[in-house]
């Protein structure tokens, strides 16, 4: 199988979390978190990452609840997903990321101080435990 680059996004309303992966070693690298204004990235921002890294595909972080319903946050997640499919013509896989912000929280806790926690947040990480979660599921 040939080696493909491929994006996550964890979708929030301030900050947008992102990591990059390939599919030959499964692994990922968070990368700088996007602003959004209530959702909404800097679209122009989010064209430059995906033109720099060339994924083959983007996977975004889908909040179900506990008992696999969705919220007002997994629509809106959704609905990010859809305009970057409709936007920049990528494949799009929704997956589900109800741990991930909750263990990337609890990583950088182990790892870092603190106080550091506010100051480099979490979103990335999140990206990153998504795409390497998807990526798992590929092998």
């Amino acid at each position: 199988m040939k080696t493909q680059t491929v994006i996550a996004f964890d979708f929030g309303t301030r900050w947008i979390g992102c990591a990059a992966g390939q599919t030959l070693t499964g692994t990922a690298t968070p990368l700088p978190a996007l602003r959004a204004r209530d959702g909404i990235p800097d679209w122009d921002e989010l064209g430059k990452l995906l033109e720099e890294w060339k994924p083959a595909t983007v996977v975004v972080g889908l909040p179900l609840n506990m008992d696999d319903s969705e919220s007002e946050l997994s629509a809106r997640a959704r609905k990010f997903a859809n305009r970057i499919h409709g936007r920049f013509g990528l494949p799009v896989v929704h997956w589900d990321e109800r741990l991930s912000s909750f263990e990337a929280k609890g990583e950088i806790l182990e790892q870092r101080h603190s106080k550091q926690f506010k100051r480099e947040g979490v979103d990335s990480l999140s990206a990153q435990l998504i795409l390497e979660s998807w990526l798992r599921s590929q092998g």
